[in-house]
């Protein structure tokens, strides 16, 4: 049985990728401010991972940093707390919950690291400046400490484009809506929580210990496909 920590595991991708864990015999340790609505096998911390003290774990085998933003707003609508505040969540925060947990991380045979991107940091989007900037440093630091780290610790990251998850709520807020966004991907679709989740699974697992400092697009051919 593995241990993993999967930080913001209470709904969308990290959500899934807790249950899919959980479902083949992983135990998880789950941090998130609200307590989980479904059953796994593991520990739950209510916590913000942003302001306070990450808790003590022995051992580890991976570490998910599930928990991002979705600022879209004009340029010149855009202030310096926007950019920060998206830095905060998806750069620093991911670099306290490594940082805190590389010891236990060091210890196991070979451990993974996942951290999420998005397609705005590879094609430029409108309205995506604060996002794209912040996911654009997200894709350095995996680079970076995959060189580090190798070879004990593996880390990659997923661009996934836009995720029928609660964090896109307010954009696929409407049919006609979902139907614009469909229709710009050439397999006309959504992604949906389980099969971005299960990608993260596999960049977790022993299938994919030949893959490290990649940035693992999964977008429905939204970048290199032409529609």
């Amino acid at each position: 049985m593995k241990k993993y920590l999967i930080i913001g595991g209470s709904k969308g991708i990290s959500k899934a990728v807790v249950q899919q864990l959980s479902h083949r015999g992983d135990f998880c340790y789950v941090i998130s401010r609200t307590t989980p609505d479904y059953d796994f096998n593991g520990t739950h911390f209510a916590l913000n991972v942003l302001t306070e003290e990450l808790p003590a774990i022995e051992n580890l085998d991976g570490l998910v940093y599930g928990i991002g933003t979705i600022n879209l707003k004009p340029f010149h609508r855009l202030q310096v707390d926007d950019f920060q505040n998206d830095w905060q969540i998806n750069v620093l925060g991911a670099v306290k919950v490594v940082q805190h947990y590389l010891s236990q991380l060091k210890s196991a045979e070979q451990a993974s690291i996942v951290l999420f991107s998005s397609v705005a940091a590879q094609r430029g989007m409108p309205f995506h400046a604060s996002i794209g900037a912040a996911k654009g440093a997200v894709e350095g630091l995996v680079k970076s400490l995959a060189a580090e780290l190798a070879p004990k610790i593996r880390v990659n990251a997923i661009a996934p484009s836009i995720v029928d998850t609660p964090l896109a709520a307010g954009i696929l807020r409407n049919d006609t809506i979902k139907e614009n966004m469909i229709a710009k991907h050439p397999l006309k679709r959504i992604l949906n929580p389980e099969e971005v989740a299960k990608t993260a699974v596999f960049l977790l697992g022993e299938d994919s210990h030949g893959i490290t400092g990649q940035i693992l697009v999964q977008d429905n051919g939204l970048i290199s496909i032409s529609n």
